[in-house]
């Protein structure tokens, strides 16, 4: 095994041993946050289905709300669903079912409603931006050259505020460089993200990315720890890690307790992050990979 993912596993095992800070998130997510065009922030899974799309700005419309405040929908853009709770009384329910959960003498129903982004539409004031935090980002070249070396990449979208990877789609989402604290956290997490991307099918393939699964079941729990191992070692490869192996371990130790502490899944997600690690370092070779950084 390459130097560097010898030493980056010594370490991330030391510090679980020793038990790590709390995980955080590491760029500035309030000024994105999404919520309605009247400032009412969204919740539960609508977060995650809204700020993971590619618009800049966090405010969102129904159509209605667009025809009244004067606006009108751009032509050939696409409404995004929303989903929330509708409370009926037991008694108007259709088809009752003796073991529907009610709470209080009502059933929740499951609803949606679509939406557009402030981007989508024209003819609509937009509101006051919400305050932003801006940091000072300076590219890292060695991470920069690790990310344009990666064979057959996917698109990498900046805007929002959630870092995510589409299967579906094939493209990583990333909210821009200058939200997070720092340049390290930035390549920390868009390695995090390009991890994950070599699941798909057109690169390594793996069944965290190939098999649909829900969040926190014990197949994402899986492909958290090999994308967030896989991302501690490209930070190693680009001589980062010494700023982001705390959150990193953190990150890990939270989704081992998910599996139980199973720290035998260490063993496994380190095979496939360095799988996955190689596959992005595709373009380096022989003694240069090996002379890359010195980690001790």
């Amino acid at each position: 095994m390459c130097k560097v993912y010898d030493v980056i596993n010594t370490k991330i095992t030391e510090l679980l041993q020793q038990g790590t800070v709390p995980w955080r998130r590491t760029w500035n997510a309030g000024s994105n946050y999404p919520r309605n065009i009247s400032g009412r922030e969204y919740r539960g899974v609508n977060v995650f289905m809204l700020a993971c799309q590619e618009y800049g700005s966090p405010y969102w419309l129904t159509f209605k709300q667009v025809v009244d405040k004067g606006g009108h929908v751009r032509r050939g853009e696409k409404s995004t669903p929303v989903i929330f709770w509708k409370w009926l009384d037991k008694r108007d329910a259709v088809n009752d079912d003796a073991d529907t959960v009610t709470v209080n003498g009502k059933i929740p129903m499951l609803r949606y409603y679509s939406v557009f982004n402030l981007d989508q539409v024209e003819g609509v004031v937009s509101p006051p931006s919400p305050e932003t935090t801006t940091n000072m980002f300076s590219p890292i070249h060695r991470a920069q050259e690790i990310i344009a070396g990666m064979p057959l990449p996917p698109d990498i979208r900046h805007g929002g505020n959630k870092a995510c990877y589409s299967p579906m789609l094939d493209y990583v989402k990333l909210p821009k460089p200058q939200a997070f604290e720092s340049p390290e956290e930035y390549y920390s997490t868009a390695f995090h993200e390009l991890i994950h991307s070599t699941g798909h099918a057109s690169r390594i393939g793996r069944k965290g990315i190939l098999e649909p699964s829900f969040f926190g079941s014990h197949e994402y729990s899986k492909e958290e720890l090999v994308a967030e191992m896989g991302a501690a070692f490209l930070c190693g490869h680009a001589g980062i890690e010494q700023k982001t192996l705390d959150n990193s371990a953190a990150y890990i130790a939270g989704w081992l307790k998910a599996l139980k502490s199973d720290r035998t899944r260490l063993i496994y997600a380190a095979a496939q992050a360095q799988k996955a690690s190689d596959y992005i370092l595709n373009w380096i070779g022989g003694e240069e990979e090996r002379e890359v950084h010195d980690l001790i």
